[in-house]
């Protein structure tokens, strides 16, 4: 591989907005820093673009954007750029996230170091405990019942926009009993025939979606009022407002309704 110096990417954070070019909203070269006029302290290696290395950084909140570049929210990013980009600014966003809420051993509160051998994690120079990136497993679940799929307006959506089911894992659980319990307390019905679907990197901040199908199995719907607004049955051909298509919930809701349409010809 090469890795010239003025082909290596960078991917500039304030928060959770990225740095990205104007017109094709790609990421700046490392040429484009010195002509910036941006200083960089602590970089992460985060991967490689078509061959070349990628890193990421935390901007200060005082730093404009330069001629031709604005910040751009990663959420809104997921439909704007190719998947790959996509994984690359998710991957970069989680991991200075993880060095954020890091800079202290969570054992004994000295301040940490990067790993000597480069690894990505932080280590306790006093404890020798070292500190990984962590995910945090999520599991979410398109409901069949019929020729409708249950959908459901969350409190926190701020549109009148459906999806599906979701929520962590809990220590102990498997998968399929977060998906049963998920579902069960949040809409008050019993589902079977629990099937694995795909899994996507989600980084808002820090989790893995893990997808599945089911079955409705008994039970009327009991809306846990504080988590969802309401929860419907729908037709697959009368579908409300459902996530963007890069998200993995718009992937198994197409390929739920995709799947009942051909079962109802």
């Amino acid at each position: 591989m090469t890795h010239a110096l003025d082909a290596t990417r960078w991917l500039l954070f304030k928060g959770q907005e990225l740095l990205v070019n104007s017109v094709d909203l790609d990421f700046p070269l490392a040429a484009h820093l010195q002509q910036f006029g941006i200083t960089v302290e602590q970089q992460y290696h985060i991967g490689f673009f078509n061959d070349h290395a990628v890193y990421a950084v935390e901007l200060a909140q005082e730093v404009s954007p330069p001629e031709g570049y604005h910040f751009q929210h990663l959420r809104s990013l997921l439909v704007a750029v190719n998947s790959d980009k996509f994984s690359l600014a998710g991957t970069a966003s989680q991991v200075l996230e993880w060095a954020k809420s890091h800079r202290f051993c969570s054992r004994c509160g000295t301040a940490t170091v990067p790993h000597p051998q480069g690894e990505r994690a932080l280590v306790c120079p006093s404890c020798q405990y070292s500190q990984y990136p962590r995910i945090n497993p999520c599991v979410i679940v398109a409901i069949t019942k019929a020729d409708c799929i249950l959908l459901a307006r969350a409190q926190r959506f701020n549109r009148p926009m459906y999806s599906l089911l979701a929520g962590f894992v809990e220590a102990g659980e498997t998968l399929e009993q977060a998906v049963e319990r998920e579902v069960l307390e949040e809409v008050g019905i019993k589902v079977k025939n629990i099937r694995y679907f795909g899994s996507q990197a989600w980084p808002f901040p820090s989790n893995l979606m893990l997808g599945f199908t089911a079955e409705w199995a008994g039970g009327e719907l009991v809306l846990q009022e504080e988590e969802i607004m309401d929860a419907q049955f729908f037709k697959h051909d009368e579908l409300p407002e459902i996530p963007p298509k890069g998200s993995i919930a718009a992937q198994i809701i197409h390929a739920t309704v995709t799947e009942l349409a051909q079962k109802t010809r």
